[in-house]
Formats: C-alpha cells, sequence, structure tokens
C-alpha cells in the first residue's frame, strides 16, 4: 500500500479528518477530534509508516506475524503499533488494521456520536487498493 492509497483509505471512514498538528510531513487522521491513524513522511528513500490504535492482544498478534508491525513509535507502546508500508503487509490486511483502529477511537466517543457513526459505517470497508 502506497501512502496515498492508505490516506484515501483513512478518509474514507465517516467523518474521518485528516490534520497536520506536528508540523508538514506528519498527516493524523482523527474522528470527532480523537487520532484513529497517523502517517510519518518517509524521509527520502525509507518506506512511510503508519501508526494506529490496536487492541494490547492483537496488536502483540500482529508484531509476531509482520515485522513491519512494531510497537507504536512515540506513542502508547500497548495500545498503538506502527506499520512500516514497505509491501510486506497484504494491503486487505493494512485496512482491516485501519478500520480495527477507527473502531477502537468510535468506542471511547460520546455514546451519541458513537451510535451514529457505528449506524454510519455499517460492515463496510474501504476499497482495497488496486496494484
Amino acid at each position: 500500500m502506497t501512502p496515498q492509497q492508505f490516506i484515501d483509505a483513512a478518509l474514507w471512514f465517516p467523518e474521518a479528518v485528516e490534520t497536520e498538528p506536528f508540523g508538514p510531513g506528519t498527516l493524523v487522521y482523527k474522528v470527532g477530534g480523537k487520532m484513529f491513524a497517523l502517517l510519518g513522511d518517509s524521509g527520502g528513500d525509507r518506506p512511510a509508516r503508519v501508526t494506529l490504535k490496536c487492541e494490547p492482544g492483537l496488536a502483540l498478534e500482529l508484531r509476531a506475524e509482520f515485522p513491519a508491525v512494531t510497537a507504536g513509535y512515540h506513542t502508547d507502546k500497548r495500545h498503538w503499533n506502527t506499520v512500516v508500508l514497505d509491501g510486506t503487509v497484504p494491503g486487505d490486511e493494512l485496512v482491516e488494521m485501519l478500520r480495527h483502529s477507527y473502531e477502537r477511537v468510535v468506542a471511547g466517543l460520546r455514546k451519541a456520536d458513537r451510535e451514529r457513526l457505528f449506524a454510519v459505517l455499517g460492515e463496510d470497508a474501504p476499497p482495497l487498493p488496486s496494484r
């Protein structure tokens, strides 16, 4: 998945907004004012990295399964994973991680917001990036 494909997928979610609170080069995706994804600048020839919220047990499983998934960079390492966009994590898996992150954040919002967002989201998922 390319950084642009990740951006498209992140903005697909209901009421997702893109911000740059840390300055140019670091895109933060929020819902209800809370971060669910962060896309860090690739810094030249290094692959881009995304940081996603994750349930702690699943976070450990993903880190064991994919070498490109590590404990969250500059975040709570128990609840966040950082994924290197080097092509080793399949696009469908990355979309699933993104949806999981979004759902974890929405679950922590006010009841009215949570119910509205989950109703709009339903069972849909962002389209998988084409090769």
